[in-house]
């Protein structure tokens, strides 16, 4: 086995231990050794994905002495190394543009426990993507989970204890379904590895046993994967959770932990009860008809908000529900309009949480939008930013989100039965998008006071940094977004 195989275990477990470590440091040094172990990931992660693409395979990493079925392993492909190394690096994005916030809001011991609550999540997530155990990831979830709450509970104060805390209430419902799920599943197969599933599942479905627990496991492991991700209408405890979180937070929450959960039931889709069983339920058409309601309530819900923050998170509900959509299609295409925009989304809502930070400093550190005019004079890289991620998510052409609806679609013409409601749908997002989006562009272009465009306000170096590579992100994304769908193809090719 080659040395890079280890990179993908090595990078779990540098995160977890460096969050124990961050926890008895303090201001700084916590910063910096979270921020170093992070570049560390990438680095690490970027190795494998250039291995994985090179070799064509994927491959098996068996922790300890122990092989299948009794040991424990991780599966890497070219669709995990690629959500790995995009994921750490939209992490790092949103600490780095968060962090004037971070130093300004938090006492050192608290920016201690920030980061290890921080490296905390991504060595969860990184668990989630690359785990080939199924009660593993069950575990990693609950870490996941723990971590959320304490990124959002960090600021503690009243409002922010009670998100926190309806976050954990939905959040810790969506693991118990999972942990049903899972506990039917190795009753009725006697394993956890998720070839070995698989492989039983197939049997029994072939000689036609174990029929109804069977779906009762889809349907308790898809419900509880959507509540956590916040599938309308489990998005509840989104609004609050996002809104009164730190900015990085914020980012993190929504353009990283959602689509963990999301990417975990696209390879129990493909890897754990299999693409036929799935199909053969009818799971798949009512985490299709869910995704309608959350692309047009999400999208109607951040039309009415008068708070930027709240706008974001609404426009999240309805985000998740395009790629839910796309894994309700059914079909491969969907799968890989599903994973782009997972992508897409997870740059995209991390900037324009990080510019909304940007535009209320420059507003006397206000959150209502029609407060917010003129910001984006006064701070004008943020209001860039803004733009280009509400443009993006809109769907104008030459940005990521562009090339996400036109996948969608695409995708849609494979299935004629559902394609004029995909279209329809589409359109009608699109159009509310522009209603929310554009409106609050046009405020933040809109000067209060003849002196407005002459005052400034510095978001810092990191900040800056974080935003500019944010929006090249989105114009790669949109312009170059060949290699990306390129590589999401081979990966689900590898899935099956």
């Amino acid at each position: 086995m080659e040395f890079v195989c280890n990179f993908p275990f090595f990078s779990i477990m540098v995160s977890m231990f460096s969050g124990v470590i961050s926890s008895v440091l303090k201001g700084k040094k916590a910063r910096n050794l979270g921020v170093a172990v992070n570049g560390i990931v990438i680095v690490l992660s970027a190795a494998t994905l250039a291995y994985v693409m090179s070799t064509g395979e994927s491959f098996v990493y068996t922790m300890g002495h122990y092989t299948a079925p009794w040991g424990n392993e991780i599966r890497v492909g070219v669709l995990e190394a690629l959500t790995a190394t995009f994921f750490s690096f939209v992490m790092l994005l949103s600490v780095l543009g968060g962090m004037k916030h971070l130093s300004r809001e938090l006492e050192d011991r608290s920016l201690g426990m920030y980061f290890l609550f921080l490296n905390l999540m991504l060595g969860a997530i990184l668990a989630l993507i690359y785990t080939n155990d199924i009660f593993t990831a069950y575990v990693f979830i609950e870490i996941n989970t723990i971590a959320a709450c304490g990124l959002i509970m960090v600021r503690k104060t009243g409002p922010v204890y009670v998100a926190a805390t309806r976050y954990m209430i939905m959040s810790l419902m969506g693991s118990g379904l999972f942990l049903i799920g899972v506990c039917i599943l190795y009753t009725v197969t006697g394993h956890l590895l998720m070839p070995n599933i698989q492989e039983s599942v197939k049997m029994l479905m072939l000689r036609g046993e174990y029929h109804i627990p069977l779906l009762m496991v889809i349907i308790l492991i898809t419900a509880g994967l959507a509540i956590k991700s916040g599938l309308y209408p489990f998005h509840s405890w989104m609004p609050a959770a996002y809104g009164f979180s730190l900015p990085s937070s914020s980012a993190i929450l929504s353009g990283l932990v959602s689509k963990s959960y999301i990417f975990l039931l696209i390879k129990i889709i493909y890897r754990v009860v299999g693409k036929d069983t799935i199909l053969g339920s009818d799971i798949i058409k009512v985490l299709f008809a869910f995704s309608v309601f959350a692309i047009i309530l999400g999208s109607v819900g951040a039309i009415r908000e008068k708070d930027i923050r709240y706008m974001n998170a609404y426009s999240s509900v309805a985000q998740i529900g395009y790629v839910y959509m796309g894994i309700g299609l059914g079909s491969r295409a969907g799968m890989v309009a599903a994973m782009f925009h997972i992508l897409v989304h997870a740059a995209t809502k991390s900037l324009l949480f990080i510019s909304a930070e940007g535009l209320s400093q420059a507003s006397g550190h206000t959150y209502r939008i029609q407060e917010l005019k003129g910001a984006g004079y006064r701070s004008r890289l943020a209001g860039i930013g803004f733009t280009v991620g509400a443009f993006s998510l809109v769907g104008i052409p030459l940005f990521g989100g562009f090339i996400s609806k036109i996948s969608f679609a695409v995708a849609a013409t494979e299935d004629p039965r559902k394609v004029v409601l995909v279209f329809i749908v589409i359109a009608i997002s699109t159009l509310l998008n522009a209603i929310y989006f554009v409106r609050t562009v046009i405020i933040i272009y809109t000067p209060a006071a003849a002196s407005e465009k002459s005052r400034r306000v510095k978001l810092g170096a990191a900040g800056c940094t974080a935003i500019t590579v944010f929006a090249a992100v989105n114009f790669i994304l949109g312009l170059f977004s060949g290699p990306f769908i390129g590589a999401i193809k081979q990966g689900i090719a590898m899935f099956q």
